[in-house]
Formats: structure tokens, sequence, C-alpha cells
């Protein structure tokens, strides 16, 4: 498992912006892109991430996820929702 603290510091010195995101149980996005780069530690509960290259991939706790500015992808949140560490450049 990743340490939070750890991965929030090597974020912040790589010059993202960081917060913590939690979404409900059972909710989801549609495809959808970001224009920024998104890297991602989960907290706590699920997260399925369908991107077009690489399929769905379900993350829990202790994951970590990355996503490139403009790429498509869907989310779909667990039973429990999901609560994640995010930074953001």
């Amino acid at each position: 498992m990743t340490d939070r603290d750890g991965f929030e510091r090597d974020l912040r010195a790589r010059g993202y912006e960081v917060s913590t995101v939690s979404r409900p149980a059972g909710a989801a996005l549609d495809m959808h892109t970001h224009p920024f780069e998104a890297r991602a530690l989960i907290l706590s509960g699920e997260i399925r991430i369908r991107c077009q290259s690489e399929g769905e991939v379900l993350y829990r706790a202790g994951d970590v996820f990355q996503l490139a500015p403009g790429q498509p992808h869907s989310e779909g949140y667990g039973p429990e929702g999901v609560s994640y560490l995010v930074g953001r450049r």
C-alpha cells in the first residue's frame, strides 16, 4: 500500500494541485475527458475506470491511477463509493 503522506509530498514536489475527492456508492460518470493530468491514490472504496486504449481497470484502497490530459475515460464507483487523494496539473 502506498503511503498517503509520501504520495502527497511527491505530488506537491512535482507541481500538482492536491485535493481529496469522494464519490457516492454506485454512481458513475459517462465517457469524458479532463484538460489536466491526474494522478490519484485510492484511500477507501473502489473505482472502475474504463479507457478506450486500456479497457476497464478496478482500483482499490492503496492503488494508484494516472490519466493523461484529454484521455477519454468513464468512471464507476463501488458499493461503498470511493475516496481518493488526487493531484492535478
